[in-house]
């Protein structure tokens, strides 16, 4: 991922049942707690908070894999 993605980007990943897609609900520049889970993100190395259109589940995903999808 080259470009900066935003709150409303459409973005697709890769999970163990296959490709899926989502939308960029926030970029997370600092350490949280998600769901229970420690989520080590800072301005160095932001984690993005991204909704699932599958499930409707949030989950956090590192920069790397996601793609953002042009939309026509």
């Amino acid at each position: 991922m080259t470009d900066e993605l935003k709150k409303g980007d459409k973005v697709k990943w890769n999970t163990s049942q296959g490709e899926t897609t989502g939308e960029v609900e926030k970029k997370l520049t600092s350490p949280t707690q998600i769901k229970g889970h420690h989520v080590a993100a800072s301005k160095d190395n932001p984690e993005y908070l991204v909704k699932s259109d599958k499930t409707g589940k949030e989950a956090v995903h590192k920069p790397d894999s996601l793609e953002k999808i042009e939309e026509s």
